[in-house]
């Protein structure tokens, strides 16, 4: 007999929830989201959003690469398009490297002269073939390790194409800007995409000339790998496209699920995306499997003809389009699944930030019913069928692609008949098994819910077949218990805040154990570099798992432990990380962080041992906290000049807020003294962090506020490393600090928030949620207000950025990082407070 998941054994039900309720938002959101959440389990299966309508484009990874979802819902034959965009076809004019091989003129130095303009002399530039990148990245002529590379492409035209609609397709890593005939076409910021596609407006055409052209190019790369392609498109008769969008009503993201509602014609289509990461659960929050569900019902009272539509492509599963894969079709026990994965299958090879998964498989998955069907096939054909009859193409079993111009439609479509105003529903199940997740000390380690390999992908989807119900019914009372518990906490702002950012905290861990049967969750430092188990990227996260699973933390924690334990980590304080994900061999970080480092274990092992009421987990580490929490104890009141977690502004000695967290460690660690009996010890750490606190203030106070650092005055700075103080009531710092600074914060906000100190205008979110913790409720009130301004205004349509600036919304960098669950820090001071 197949061995279940154990969350899937049995689930106990309170009541019961209609049907037809599972598919409206509990809660109306009026929270606009940067992006929104639609498939969200690990860091590399996350596929979202950027839009106002779902229909407004093809959905993307976190990283801003196509993953495309499409759905389209056929009503008395005329079909109505709900999510993403068709394709457009494409013929080359000037081909990118995915299509035709090209050459360019390029230097690795900063060119003199006017190096955009069509008449600049590049006779003395190299010449090499496209693509022009560092060796991992795909189909690379010309290899570029220098930070900086120009290139001139240079191209004749033999007719007139004003008239036509022409694309310029490119991709980047990272900052780029491109010239057609000296006019900009393209200016990004420090990002990475792949295969943008951009229609060339009236005036760019007006450049394009019979005879000779030239595009100039400039790549600047930040770190990590480097990557440029570009070239010119003309739209060709498409064969068929899904025209019509259907008219989005609403869209509503709550903790587990995203609603959507449309009008499609005479109907109503409500869509469910659900990632039922329930956290007490670890079988089902490592488990990689997504709901969509939907329901269609009649608005005019008559019957409809209706059949739903829903696809993707092997995309899901490269890094590089042009990577080669193999999509297939296969059945077990009662259930159709489309395949698809790399031909190579790199197993945990690739690392880095901005990468995409390219091992393992993504899965399409539906019962089999005769209503439903499954099928691979040309991505043109397979949607005329579906326009034309309501079906799919019969398709074929395996299909090879070599890039992504031969890709095939993964497709599905259900026939649903008759539909009246008591309408029907179904559901698809999205997946992704990455057969190995990463590497924990020279090993491949499996994901959590495989429980050694005794538990397949088939197995996990057919457990979720078999509790669909009960898990949509649970998810929706998690999303209801969690949005009231927020609203009491913090308003409904910070409510709606707090949906927004749950599945995106989560998601960008994976769960696993090690050979000892640890569980360890270890998280991506998504777009800030890539580390894997990044302490301070665990340390803002903390209060959200802190109120739903503090086993989570700890599964953060230990492998931490365990390097400095191993005697392969040998300094007085915690490492910064164990690597690049998705390979944890050790530390690769530039430079140590001691204050930050120590001061952040050895605080969230106190936050711990009082969430938990005792000192466990504590005790098991106590000799290695003991030499952290001594470190601090020399070295914490004031820092010297090193790295800590908010250095964008450059590295700063006497750091103000980076000696309240040391203060705050100590005060912990005497905490948990006490707790495991240790009475003459508790009583020397405590008086020790009462009386630095006391210290502290007499060098910080600088007339209406606190310094930013000790030796600047006229500076100042949030000083949300208190806010343990206000949550645990520890009341190791005099109360008139924090009364003195909120007055202070309250006055130097700026449109979209508080700077993070007084040397620029930018801020980070998290910090000022736990800022905002110190004062009264209006207090709270106050910094959190335009922290909900920015999310719902910037212009930065990603999954939300957590370093932004405060006057224009701009995301400065940052994005998708788990950071944001320090969002729930008033949740969790809330309850401790209610205890």
């Amino acid at each position: 007999m197949k061995k279940v998941l154990a969350i899937m054994a049995s689930v106990c039900l309170i009541g019961s929830v209609e049907a037809a309720d599972l598919f409206k938002a509990s809660k109306d959101i009026a929270l606009r989201a940067p992006s929104v959440p639609l498939i969200t389990s690990d860091t590399y299966f996350s596929i979202w959003s950027p839009y106002n309508q779902l229909t407004e484009g093809n959905t993307e990874h976190w990283t801003a690469a196509e993953h495309p979802l499409l759905g389209a819902v056929r009503v008395d034959g005329k079909v109505f398009r709900f999510m993403g965009k068709d394709k457009l076809s494409l013929e080359s004019l000037i081909p990118m490297t995915d299509d035709s091989a090209w050459e360019a003129q390029y230097t690795f130095d900063v060119p003199a002269g006017d190096w955009k303009s069509i008449n600049y002399d590049d006779a003395g530039w190299k010449s090499g073939k496209a693509a022009f990148g560092t060796r991992d990245m795909q189909r690379i002529g010309t290899e570029w390790n220098t930070k900086d590379i120009w290139a001139r492409r240079h191209f004749t035209l033999d007719k007139d194409v004003k008239n036509q609609t022409v694309y310029l397709r490119y991709s980047h890593d990272d900052t780029f800007e491109l010239y057609l005939n000296g006019e900009q076409l393209v200016a990004t910021d420090y990002s990475w995409k792949n295969d943008v596609t951009l229609e060339l407006t009236a005036k760019a055409k007006a450049k394009l000339r019979t005879g000779k052209n030239v595009i100039a190019a400039h790549c600047h790369n930040t770190t990590g790998g480097a990557y440029m392609d570009f070239g010119l498109y003309l739209e060709s008769e498409q064969l068929c496209n899904f025209k019509e969008a259907a008219v989005q009503k609403s869209v509503n993201v709550l903790p587990t699920q995203t609603y959507y509602t449309f009008a499609c014609g005479p109907v109503e289509l409500d869509l469910v995306f659900t990632a039922p990461l329930l956290m007490e659960d670890l079988d089902l929050i490592s488990t990689p499997i997504n709901y969509i569900s939907y329901r269609v019902r009649s608005l005019d009272k008559k019957q409809h003809d209706v059949q739903v539509y829903l696809e993707t492509t092997p995309q899901l599963a490269v890094h590089e389009p042009s990577q080669p894969t193999l999509a297939n079709k296969e059945e077990h026990n009662g259930m159709s699944y489309l395949k698809a994965g790399t031909i190579e299958q790199p197993y945990t090879v690739r690392k880095g930030d901005g990468v995409r998964i390219d091992w393992g498989y993504v899965y399409l998955a539906a019962n089999d019913a005769p209503d439903r069907s499954l099928s691979i096939g040309e991505r043109n054909p397979m949607k005329e069928a579906f326009i034309n009859t309501g079906k799919l193409l019969p398709g074929k079993q395996n299909v090879r692609s070599s890039g992504i111009n031969s890709m095939p439609a993964m497709a599905y479509a259900h026939d649903l008949g008759k539909v009246d105003k008591e309408g029907k529903e179904g559901y698809v199940m999205l997946g992704y098994d990455d057969i190995y997740s990463l590497e924990y000390f020279y090993k491949r380690r499996l994901a959590y819910w495989k429980h050694n390999g005794s538990v397949s992908i088939f197995d996990a989807f057919e457990n979720f077949k078999a509790n669909y119900s009960s898990l949509m019914e649970r998810c929706r009372r998690f999303d209801i218990e969690l949005m009231e518990e927020a609203e009491k906490a913090g308003g409904k702002e910070y409510a709606e805040l707090c949906a927004l950012v749950y599945r995106q905290a989560i998601t960008a861990h994976k769960l696993f154990t090690d050979d000892e049967g640890n569980v360890l969750f270890f998280s991506k430092e998504n777009h800030s570099n890539g580390c894997i188990n990044t302490v301070d990227i665990t340390y803002p996260s903390a209060p959200l798992f802190l109120i739903y699973n503090p086993d989570l933390l700890k599964g953060m924690m230990t492998s931490i432990f365990h390097y400095s334990e191993s005697g392969r980590w040998t300094k007085p304080f915690p490492a910064h990380d164990l690597g690049t994900y998705p390979v944890a061999n050790g530390m690769l970080y530039g430079g140590d962080m001691p204050i930050e480092e120590g001061g952040n274990m050895v605080m969230l092992a106190a936050a711990i041992s009082m969430v938990e009421g005792n000192a466990d987990y504590a005790k098991e580490h106590w000799e290695t906290l003991t030499v952290w929490a001594n470190y601090l104890l020399e070295h914490g009141l004031d820092p010297e000049n090193q790295v800590c977690t908010d250095d964008f502004a450059g590295h700063l000695a006497h750091n103000a807020n980076l000696s309240a967290k040391a203060i705050m460690a100590i005060a912990g660690y005497g905490k948990m003294a006490r707790m495991l009996g240790k009475e003459d010890v508790a009583k020397r750490y405590d008086d020790a962090a009462r009386q630095m606190a006391v210290e502290w203030e007499k060098m910080a106070i600088d007339g209406d506020h606190y310094k930013l650092a000790f030796d600047k005055p006229g500076t100042w700075s949030q000083k949300y490393n208190m806010a343990w103080d206000k949550v645990f009531n520890w009341n190791i710092f005099p109360s008139q600090i924090a009364t003195t600074e909120l007055a202070f914060y309250r006055k130097n906000q700026h449109t979209y928030g508080l700077p993070l100190d007084s040397r620029k205008n930018y801020t980070k979110n998290d910090w000022i949620l736990w800022t905002a913790c110190l004062g009264t409720d209006a207090d709270f009130n106050a910094l959190l207000a335009p922290v909900y301004k920015y999310a719902n205004e910037t212009p930065s349509r990603v999954p939300i950025s957590d370093w932004y600036d405060t006057d224009n919304a701009q995301m400065m960098n940052f994005k998708a990082r788990s950071v944001v669950g320090g969002f729930f820090m008033k949740m969790l001071m809330e309850r401790m407070h209610n205890q």
